[in-house]
């Protein structure tokens, strides 16, 4: 926009008022951090409730019931999804939660069979811990990394949730965003610890399919088949039924985007009430500037690369900032027994600078335009 060799005098204009620059990056700051937080819980409710061309999950739910206290079904039905064309393997599930509410902090409990889980773990890294060391013990649970770095959870350790007291045989990091906030304990052990449910009875099945676009056909199939049972069915792919599942979170991340285009119209009116005032107080300055050969032009990309200069430190703070809370803070959302994950990444970063540095660029263009065509002898005349 300006020759470097200009920068020196941006950098002069913009320490000269330090209170005023300081307030103002420190503005754009708190503005960029709630704008970039906001959004990146929105994608990370994107993430985790479109439905995408590759998914092969399944969710076989008791029709009609949401909380997973209220989902019984029995455990035998396995055997009936199985011989449904297209299924390529089915877990059933007992799911345990110490609140079934919108929550921020929710420990999970999942029940599998022992003969599931290999498979299972064929994709996780252990943190700590095996899966030896769960199979030795019918209370054993592998906790998610998560749900550990949360409840500040070890391997060997005790606890207790939701009535189920069990001992922690490793933590997990894994790809699946659902496993990193759950305990996966023995079914039978979960079946009797439950306050509510018993031998035989599940909470769901997780049916994986054996073609992604056999998706909607097979859980169609698995629905019809169950019909005029005594407890019929709803099958969804998994993040339909995670978005069903978090419908209130996700109109409530919803809402909250208009929060986050309130904080960017808060950036350009912090930066273009800095620049409206720098501007008031240096008018004999530029018409000094102009006298000294200065053009118009120039003088008005000065101006706007000072109110880019703002934008951009406040949006590096504020983003750096928001990064930091993210990825310190484990932030998940939680309904009805599933999470929500928030992950941020370096992009934040590029995000907010882009977005502060253009809000500062377009802040600075009303006053720098008339400040570069201000005539020189007005100029001088002005108090």
């Amino acid at each position: 926009m300006i020759s470097p060799r200009f920068l020196s005098v941006v950098a002069k204009q913009v320490v000269r008022h330090r209170t005023r620059s300081l307030l103002t990056i420190a503005g754009v700051s708190i503005a960029m951090f709630l704008f970039i937080t906001v959004q990146t819980v929105h994608r990370g409710v994107q993430a985790a409730t479109t439905v995408t061309a590759a998914d092969q999950m399944l969710i076989v739910y008791r029709e009609n019931r949401f909380c997973p206290a209220t989902s019984r079904l029995p455990e035998y039905y396995g055997d009936r999804i199985t011989r449904v064309a297209g299924v390529a393997d089915v877990v059933p599930m007992k799911i345990v939660v110490t609140n079934c509410a919108a929550s921020l902090d929710v420990v999970t409990f999942r029940g599998v069979r022992a003969e599931k889980i290999a498979a299972m773990a064929d994709e996780w890294e252990w943190v700590e811990g095996s899966l030896d060391e769960w199979y030795k013990r019918s209370d054993a649970a592998i906790v998610g990394e998560r749900l550990a770095s949360r409840r500040g959870f070890r391997a060997g350790q005790s606890f207790d949730a939701a009535g189920v007291t069990v001992t922690v045989a490793g933590v997990i990091r894994s790809p699946q965003p659902q496993d990193q906030d759950v305990a996966y304990v023995h079914l039978e052990f979960l079946q009797r610890s439950a306050a509510r449910g018993g031998l035989g009875i599940v909470t769901q099945f997780n049916v994986r399919v054996e073609d992604p676009a056999l998706l909607d056909p097979v859980a169609k199939a698995i629905d019809a088949e169950f019909r005029h049972d005594s407890e019929p069915t709803q099958t969804r792919p998994e993040r339909a039924f995670v978005a069903q599942a978090g419908s209130d979170i996700v109109e409530i991340v919803g809402f909250t985007r208009y929060v986050g285009w309130g904080c960017l119209a808060a950036v350009l009116a912090l930066v273009a009430n800095a620049i409206v005032l720098s501007v008031r107080d240096r008018i004999r300055e530029h018409a000094v500037l102009q006298t000294l050969g200065y053009r118009g032009g120039l003088v008005t990309r000065l101006i706007m690369s000072e109110g880019i200069v703002i934008g951009l430190i406040g949006g590096a703070v504020g983003s750096l900032a928001a990064l930091a809370l993210i990825r310190i803070g484990n932030l998940s959302l939680y309904s009805e027994g599933l999470s929500i994950t928030v992950v941020a990444d370096g992009s934040l970063i590029v995000v907010g600078l882009v977005i502060s540095g253009l809000a500062g660029a377009l802040a600075g263009l009303v006053p720098a335009w008339r400040a570069g065509r201000s005539e020189i002898a007005h100029s001088f005349r002005a108090v």
